[in-house]
């Protein structure tokens, strides 16, 4: 296929992950009962996040906590682990989909709050959900390409005010059931935090090794699911129905030039039950091999992957193959090969 589709690593090493989790719980019961007087009303049943969703409890910042702060906290652990000293990183790259202004961009905040050196080139990357994989993937290649030498991928999110807004306007009387479906999605929404260190394999054979992987859109589907800080719209049969089309369209094509049928673990993006049960069945892997946070954090939009990679990586041999699997609105999807 032209164009950049696939790509291969030569030398980059996935040095450390991390997350940071927020400490207050909202679960799932606990909006249903807020959202009770519009279930009734639309003579909706309790428990569709549960039953529907997989979606148990989520997490939202408690009083002074921020994303930033929490992505900065991430970071910086995520440096103290893989033994980097701030003024070694070379590229900074915040993926969050969260910012509280359009400009400047959260990557300055954050570079400024880990204390990088002033020639850390910096900056924001946004496509949805699918951001960290995007970051981690440019890094590489840039650290491939011998720009730099060390690269922190740094994602923070808060859905808090999407979460309370949507439950606000779900209780308006003129909301339809049509309309509560379409923000269904919303209150799935976490909020968390995560980062990575990149390096050179070579520098470190303790790392876990990026082999490539490939991406694909589909973006003639760019209306199916849009948010904004007032709520997350979307059409979830279409999104689901589109979705699903372009990552089996894309993990078939990849059997050209990999072999992923059979890995240690796939940690894909984290969105509902019935979106991993799809996945599973089509590209018959066995789910046992798929760990999953969205019962106990939901989705936590780019920040998703990360934080499921590092809650699995205790688990993890030397040796393990490891897909790293995202889609995001829009639609693109992005697979990338770890051996851990």
């Amino acid at each position: 296929m032209d164009g950049n589709a696939t790509t291969r690593h030569k030398n980059v090493a996935l040095l450390s992950v991390t997350s940071e989790l927020a400490q207050r719980v909202t679960t799932s019961d606990e909006l249903d009962r807020r959202l009770q007087p519009v279930l009734k009303r639309l003579k909706l049943p309790k428990g569709l996040l549960q039953r529907v969703a997989g979606v148990m409890e989520r997490r939202n910042w408690s009083d002074g906590q921020t994303f930033e702060a929490a992505a900065i906290a991430a970071g910086k652990r995520a440096l103290d682990e893989a033994g980097i000293r701030p003024d070694q990183i070379g590229l900074l790259i915040n993926t969050s989909i969260t910012r509280r202004n359009l400009e400047p961009s959260v990557a300055v905040h954050l570079h400024d709050g880990l204390g990088l050196g002033s020639a850390a080139l910096n900056f924001d990357i946004a496509n949805a959900c699918l951001g960290f994989v995007n970051g981690m993937n440019l890094a590489a290649s840039l650290i491939d390409a011998g720009q730099v030498d060390y690269a922190l991928v740094v994602d923070g999110e808060d859905f808090d005010d999407v979460q309370t807004n949507t439950v606000d306007r779900l209780l308006n009387g003129d909301i339809a059931r049509r309309d509560f479906m379409s923000e269904f999605a919303s209150l799935t929404l976490g909020s968390g935090a995560a980062a990575a260190v990149l390096g050179r394999a070579d520098r470190h054979p303790e790392g876990h090794r990026i082999i490539g992987g490939i991406t694909r859109s589909a973006s003639q589907y760019n209306d199916l699911c849009v948010g904004t800080v007032n709520g997350m719209f979307t059409d979830a049969a279409g999104l689901l129905k589109h979705g699903m089309e372009l990552v089996v369209h894309a993990w078939r094509d990849a059997a050209k030039d990999w072999n992923w049928s059979h890995m240690d673990r796939y940690v894909m993006h984290q969105v509902s039950d019935i979106h991993t049960a799809d996945f599973v069945k089509s590209a018959g892997i066995d789910r046992d091999l798929v760990p999953l946070t969205y019962p106990t954090l939901g989705n936590v939009g780019s920040a998703s992957i990360p934080i499921t990679l590092a809650q699995e990586a205790k688990t993890l041999s030397k040796g393990d193959r490891v897909l790293l699997m995202g889609v995001g609105s829009g639609i693109n999807t992005a697979m990338t090969e770890l051996a851990w």
